[in-house]
């Protein structure tokens, strides 16, 4: 018999205080979108009314790095541009994830041969979910999503 069952209180919530801050962290999800070629309009379509991410706990982009835990890396990751994605990780709040989005961000895609591509945005950042496909849907997104808000609440 629970402490809320012996004294008769049916509507207590009893928990680590833990576990209450990994529901809300996976259930309030703020991503940094770094949308770098088609993948990028996949996922600016899961955020339309048609799918609408937003009702996974997945909110507004926000305008910092500083605002975001989760960052969507969308597309191919050019040599040049690794040293920016490097530095907008590093600029977000712990704890953060990672999730690399279509066979350009997962392996540099069909331009893997090319001198000026990063072979996967994991040789750069830590990756926590990979979500395969050239572009991968929407609906691929969105499991993704679930896949990582299971990954938060296991922590610990």
């Amino acid at each position: 018999m629970g402490l809320a069952e012996k004294y008769g209180l049916d509507n207590v919530f009893i928990a680590k205080a833990d576990d209450v801050i990994r529901m809300a962290q996976k259930s309030s999800l703020w991503p940094l979108t770094f949308g770098l070629a088609c993948c990028a309009f996949e996922m600016m379509s899961a955020y339309a009314p048609h799918y609408d991410l937003n009702r996974f706990g997945v909110l507004p982009f926000p305008a910092s790095p500083r605002q975001a835990d989760l960052m969507i890396v969308a597309g191919t990751i050019t040599t040049k541009m690794a040293p920016a994605v490097v530095r907008l990780y590093e600029q977000m709040a712990d704890p953060k994830w990672v999730i690399a989005m279509g066979a350009c961000a997962i392996g540099g895609g069909p331009f893997v041969h090319s001198y000026s591509v990063v072979k996967g945005a994991d040789k750069i950042i830590p990756v926590d979910i990979f979500i395969p496909g050239c572009p991968p849907r929407p609906e691929a997104l969105i499991d993704a999503i679930i896949q990582l808000q299971k990954k938060i609440q296991a922590v610990g």
